[in-house]
């Protein structure tokens, strides 16, 4: 039997820690030791992007990440998106999901969500091409992606605009 490891990840701000298999996947750790189970897994190679979470803010595959890797760093899924919003209130890309219906099945919407939030910062216009671009990693077989373009244009226009009843100069 393999030798295990203590691993302690902060998850959407919680911590969570156990004793596991160096071999264990940061995707398995996340759904079956913290009881996530938002990240989705797919193809288990990197390719569909199903399991994409955020790992010190940079989006990642967790279906290719040992829990090992992990140890000590800060992991947000899906689920840690509405972390500070009222209850019951969606992320502004989920919102915009939801609006433009940029989901179907939904078996890959975590992932697409999770890799597309950082785009929203991002100074400047961005085309449909780039945009494109930025969700190429992720894999759908139901929207055809023109919905989730939309969601993300969407989306960028309103967490750009400015706050309404602000005062200007």
């Amino acid at each position: 039997m393999p030798d295990k490891r203590h691993v302690e990840v902060s998850i959407n701000g919680e911590t969570y820690s156990g004793e596991v298999e160096p071999r264990l996947l940061l995707s398995d750790f996340i759904r079956h030791e913290a009881g996530l189970t938002g990240t989705h897994v797919g193809c288990e190679h990197g390719v569909c992007g199903a399991c994409t979470i955020q790992l010190d803010g940079e989006a990642v595959r967790s279906c290719l990440l040992f829990a090992v890797q992990a140890d000590g760093r800060q992991v947000r899924t899906v689920e840690g998106m509405t972390e500070g919003l009222p209850e019951g209130e969606l992320h502004p890309l989920q919102q915009a999901f939801h609006e433009t219906h940029g989901l179907q099945c939904g078996f890959c919407t975590p992932g697409f969500l999770m890799s597309l939030e950082p785009v929203l910062l991002e100074e400047g216009e961005l085309t449909d091409r780039e945009i494109r671009e930025r969700l190429a990693g992720n894999l759908c077989r139901c929207t055809g992606y023109q919905n989730i373009v939309a969601a993300v244009k969407l989306a960028r226009e309103r967490v750009s605009a400015p706050a309404s009843g602000a005062n200007e100069d």
